[in-house]
Order: C-alpha cells, then sequence, then structure tokens
C-alpha cells in the first residue's frame, strides 16, 4: 500500500464520518425514526441500500471463488433483479397499506401472534449464524489478504481486522439508526461499482480479453456430460448444479431473501410512499444485475490468468489454486498505487453497508418483535435505546461464531447457500399464500412455518450425521435427508410446505375478510387499489421490461 492507497482511504472515511455526524443531527424520537428512517427515502437511497446491503464479503471472497472455482454456476443467484421486480410490483402495495416496521409483524397481521414469533426466532438465530458471521470471517480474510499482513503488535491481523471492521461499523449504525445505513449507502455503492469494474477491466486486459476468457473457461470440463465452466444451464446429472434445480432452488431462495426478508425488505419499507419504494425496487434491480459481472467474472478471470501463467493464484495446503483468494490476488497483483487504495474503499463500503443493514435489521426484529410486544407502553425513545442495546448484543454473538466458521472457511458460500435452502421454503410458503390466497388460515400459516422449520433442521442435522458418518447403510431417509441434491430438495420441501399451507387452511377457519383488508389479494379496497395505480407510469414498465430483457439475454449468451 503507497501513500496515495492510504490518502484515498483517508477521504473516503472523512466523507462517511461526514454523513454520519450529518445523520446523528437529525431526531429520532421513536422507533419508526430509527428503524426506517422515519419513512422519508427517495428511490435513490432505497436501491442503493438494497444494492449495497446485499453485496457483501459473501461476493467479494464466496462469489469471486465461486466463478474461479466453479465458472457460472452461481449466476442464477445473481442474476435475480427480476425477483427484486416481483418485491416491488407485487408486494410493495401489501407491505405499504400494512403500516408495519418488521417482517414478522405483517405475518401478525396477515395470520396470528405465533407466526410472528415464529418468524422473529428463525430470523434472529440465522443472521447471527450465517449473514453476521459470514461477513465480519470473510472481511477479515478480505484485508489480511490485500494488506498482505499475517500478524500486527504480535496479534493475527485476521482479528484486528475482523473487530476493527465490526466496531467501526457498530458504532455509526448504533448512533444513526436507518438513515445512517440509507444514506451511507449512497455514498457506498458508487465506490464499490468504480473500484470492481477497474477491476474486471484490468484483470481482461492483463489476461488479453474477454474472449481469451471464455477459451480458456470453455475448455475446462465441469461434469462427466461435457459442460463448461462457461455453462450456466448444467446437465440434470450434474452433482451440484443440475439446470432445473438450479432454476428451481435459485429461485425459492431468491424469492425468500428479495421479497420476505427483513434484511431487503426493511430497506423498502423506509420508502415515502409506494411510488418510492417500488421506484427504489427497479433502480435496485438494475445494480442487481452487475455482480456477475464485477465479482463471479472477474474470479473466471483469477482461474484464467493461473491457468495461462501457471502461477497467479496462491496455494492450499493440498497444493490446488486457492478459489476463494481470487478477488483479493487481483488487487493485490493488479493495480497500480492510488487505485488500490480505492478498491480497498469499496471493499470496505461493501463490508460496511452490508453489516450496518444486518445490525439494524436484527436490532429492529428484536426492539419490535419482542420487547414491544411485551411492553406495549414503553416511551418511544426507550425503544430507541433498547434497539442500540440489541445492535451491541448482535455484535458481540456474531463475534463469538467467528471461530466456528474459520473452521468451515473453505466451504465459505456454500455454507451460506446451504443453510438458506432449508430456511427459505417455509418462510416463503406463508408469505407467497398469505398474499396471494385470501383463504390461507391464521393455522395454515403457522404450520407451514413450523413445518419448514422441522424439516429444514432435519435436513441440517442429517447432513452433519452423515458427513461424519460415511459407512452408513442407505435408506430412505438418507436419500431425502442427505443424498438428494440441496437444489431439488429446496424445491420439493417448497411444495410440501404449500401443501401444509393449504390442507390446514381447508380444515380451519379463515379470518373475517374485514381483518386482513388491503394485505392479500381480493380484499383490497377500491381506493387502496387506485392508489397503487396512481403510483406508477409507463416508464416504470419500461424499466421493467429493460431489466427482464437483460437477464433474458444473459441466460442466452451463457446457456
Amino acid at each position: 500500500m503507497a501513500l496515495l492507497d492510504w490518502l484515498v482511504i483517508g477521504l473516503f472515511f472523512i466523507a462517511l464520518i461526514g454523513i454520519i455526524l450529518w445523520v446523528m443531527k437529525q431526531k429520532q424520537n421513536n422507533a419508526e425514526d430509527y428503524f426506517l428512517g422515519g419513512k422519508d427515502a427517495t428511490w435513490i437511497a432505497i436501491g442503493a441500500s438494497i444494492f449495497a446491503s446485499n453485496i457483501g464479503s459473501e461476493h467479494l471472497i464466496g462469489l469471486a471463488g465461486s466463478g474461479a472455482s466453479s465458472g457460472m454456476a452461481m449466476a442464477h443467484w445473481e442474476i435475480q433483479g427480476w425477483m427484486i421486480l416481483l418485491l416491488g410490483w407485487v408486494f410493495v402495495p401489501f407491505y405499504s397499506r400494512s403500516m408495519v416496521i418488521t417482517m414478522p409483524e405483517f405475518l401478525e397481521k396477515r395470520y396470528n401472534p405465533q407466526s410472528r414469533t415464529i418468524l422473529s426466532v428463525i430470523s434472529l438465530i440465522s443472521y447471527v449464524l450465517t449473514k453476521v458471521a459470514v461477513t465480519v470471517y470473510a472481511g477479515g480474510l478480505v484485508f489480511q489478504q490485500v494488506f498482505g499482513i499475517d500478524q500486527l503488535w504480535g496479534i493475527d491481523f485476521f482479528w484486528i481486522a475482523a473487530i476493527g471492521l465490526v466496531i467501526l461499523t457498530a458504532l455509526y449504525t448504533i448512533f444513526g439508526g436507518m438513515k445512517s445505513v440509507l444514506y451511507t449507502s449512497v455514498l457506498q455503492t458508487p465506490i464499490l461499482l468504480l473500484g470492481s469494474l477497474i477491476i474486471l477491466v484490468l484483470g481482461l486486459k492483463e489476461l488479453g480479453g474477454w474472449d481469451e476468457m471464455m477459451r480458456i473457461c470453455s475448455a475446462v470440463k465441469v461434469n462427466e456430460a461435457g459442460d463448461t465452466m462457461v455453462n450456466l444451464i448444467r446437465t440434470n446429472d450434474d452433482p451440484q448444479y443440475p439446470w432445473l434445480g438450479a432454476l428451481i432452488g435459485s429461485a425459492v431462495i431468491g424469492f425468500w431473501y428479495w421479497c420476505t426478508d427483513q434484511f431487503i425488505v426493511q430497506r423498502v419499507l423506509s420508502g415515502k410512499n409506494e411510488k418510492e419504494a417500488r421506484r427504489g425496487t427497479i433502480f435496485g434491480a438494475y445494480l442487481k444485475l452487475l455482480p456477475v459481472f464485477l465479482f463471479l467474472i472477474p474470479g473466471m478471470i483469477a482461474f484464467a490468468l493461473h491457468q495461462k501463467l501457471g502461477s497467479f493464484l496462491p496455494l492450499t495446503e493440498a497444493g490446488l489454486p486457492n478459489s476463494d483468494a481470487a478477488f483479493p490476488t487481483l488487487v493485490a497483483k493488479l493495480l497500480p498505487a492510488g487505485v488500490k487504495g480505492l478498491i480497498v474503499c469499496g471493499i470496505l463500503a461493501a463490508l460496511m453497508s452490508s453489516l450496518a443493514s444486518l445490525f439494524n435489521s436484527s436490532a429492529a426484529l428484536f426492539t419490535i418483535d419482542f420487547y414491544q410486544r411485551y411492553k406495549p407502553n414503553t416511551d418511544p425513545k426507550k425503544l430507541v435505546r433498547i434497539g442500540q442495546a440489541a445492535t451491541v448484543v448482535i455484535v458481540i454473538l456474531g463475534i463469538l461464531w467467528i471461530p466456528v466458521m474459520r473452521s468451515v472457511g473453505d466451504v465459505l458460500y456454500l455454507y451460506l447457500q446451504d443453510v438458506q435452502s432449508v430456511l427459505a421454503p417455509g418462510i416463503a410458503a406463508a408469505f407467497l399464500l398469505g398474499v396471494c390466497w385470501k383463504r390461507a388460515t391464521a393455522l395454515g400459516g403457522m404450520w407451514g412455518l413450523i413445518s419448514g422449520l422441522v424439516v429444514g433442521l432435519t435436513r441440517l442435522g442429517a447432513k452433519i450425521y452423515y458427513t461424519n458418518a460415511p459407512e452408513a447403510a442407505d435408506n430412505i431417509f438418507k436419500y431425502l435427508f442427505f443424498d438428494l441434491n440441496w437444489l431439488f430438495f429446496c424445491g420439493w420441501m417448497l411444495v410440501f410446505c404449500l401443501a401444509v399451507v393449504v390442507v390446514v387452511s381447508l380444515c380451519t377457519k379463515p379470518k373475517a375478510e374485514s381483518e386482513i383488508q388491503g394485505l392479500v389479494f381480493g380484499t383490497s379496497t377500491p381506493e387502496q387499489r387506485a392508489e397503487t395505480r396512481a403510483s406508477w407510469n409507463k416508464w416504470d414498465v419500461i424499466h421493467s421490461i429493460i431489466i427482464l430483457g437483460i437477464t433474458a439475454a444473459f441466460y442466452w449468451y451463457f446457456w
């Protein structure tokens, strides 16, 4: 790192501190101010925050690493701008009308208090075990490799980088709330985009261009059917990414993440109105078309450079190229002074924005779905303080889980997707039928969530057991909960959870329409429908069609 790099990083922090100080001067008198930024966010802030919150260290390490090891396979999860459109066009009206702060709160209005509690518990546990821990772990790893420092003051630099990142982010999240998340994202997103674009361009230049990357990667077979690294659609016999399983599994996980997860939807709930919220999702959908090119393809470039030069990526203890080091290696080896500082700012932006969103969403879940429910008359300003204290607890729990993450670091991205693939179906089923089918009952939605949780935990438990018991006899349980491809399992699990919601709903009494007015298709008033229709125009439709067209073109090119 040259002096110029440190100057660039210093300027980034000065700008960041300026925004945070400005945000802290804004009044935050109640939970809505603190967790939703006073519900006055514009489409630019919403879209930038959706994108910046999504892009975390799992992309810098995991997605680039996936590109270096398996090529285009993970692109199904990253070319999901169309799923954010589904959030904006289908779900935003119902979420806006419900006037909720959290997604579990929406389920209570649609179903019952038990559904709210179940989703709150699932969300909080999953945030600590997956998102917070993964982001902090990979963040420490990135900076250890980019700075090239193993130890500092006799301490493993990984821990200094990881904990320093957490403390810095936690401070501005605790004092600034959602506004600090939204407005720092407006600064962080363009820096992240510019920095990653520079990596892409310089990587292609070093390699010899796009065609050279495609030539090298298309020569590498990834399965016995002859599919290569550049094939997005792979034979259904592919052990890891069969095309039908990938399409179904990525859609199920994507629907849960983009349309129902507090982590993402909280950004949309902060919008001034339906119009700003929907346009924020359209802007976010445009930005979501980029990660494949900014992170996954650089991973493929790093792999191609390793193949061409014979030595580019660092090697693992087994003597194989370390694919998870793809992005940091490109930064360390290709960038000139000053530009490297900009890339480090981009990495910092990605990590801090993702962590800040996680901290704020976790604090909102605890404060609104637990504390306020049991102490409904709590002073609004005290609720803000409770939210700040909850953020501190989430930070501590995330740090305590990092040693476990270090032990599974070589399968980081798969770890994340594995857990999400069994969390998603039950929640997706409850929300999908809850919004689309007014006959879905309180008990139907609740048992859909419970069945998803039970099946998901069984799958995770079976994976741990059978992985450590390779001599275990084959049986139907082992086939269903261990041998069956994870993507097909995710799809069948959704079908099972939908069936549970439907069967239980048909056997139980639904709520009166007046109780779920405006929360589900078929119960909206003429005034509500008119308000929604007035919130969009032809340009919103045109931009949505463009996004769908780009997605289709991407699938056609990499088919």
